[in-house]
């Protein structure tokens, strides 16, 4: 008998893009490579503004922290959240290093995340499935 993943968590956020700007002004790389990946850096740099694509996956990593319920900090870490695309387009997470052990400690068998962005705004939600 095939099992059904199981919702074990959700999480959603909502960031000021003039917020992510003004961080990426004062601290520039600093802030970059504290909060994310080599991947994502490239991405987001690779676009014409990359400002909405940073806050974007800022979001991200804040809801897919609150669908595990931890939030930023001890548990989970920014660089421990990596927000990717498929070919198609289709954002998703994958955790590293104490991420992952997390995920497997809770039954994460799969993250679903869903992004969006206005030249204001950036909002993500997170489902983490078992």
């Amino acid at each position: 008998m095939e099992s059904h993943p199981q919702i074990l968590g959700t999480g959603i956020d909502l960031v000021e893009n003039a917020r992510i700007a003004a961080s990426i002004e004062k601290f520039g790389d600093r802030f970059l490579h504290r909060i994310f990946t080599e991947g994502e850096i490239a991405y987001c740099a690779s676009m014409p503004n990359p400002v909405p694509h940073y806050a974007a996956r800022f979001a991200a990593k804040e809801a897919v922290s609150k669908a595990f319920g931890t939030g930023i900090g001890k548990a989970l870490g920014w660089r421990e959240i990596e927000i990717v695309r498929a070919e198609s387009g289709a954002p998703s997470a994958v955790l590293h290093a104490g991420g992952a052990e997390l995920a497997v400690q809770r039954g994460v068998r799969q993250i679903f995340v869903s992004l969006t962005h206005t030249d204001a705004y950036a909002a993500a939600s997170a489902t983490i499935a078992g």
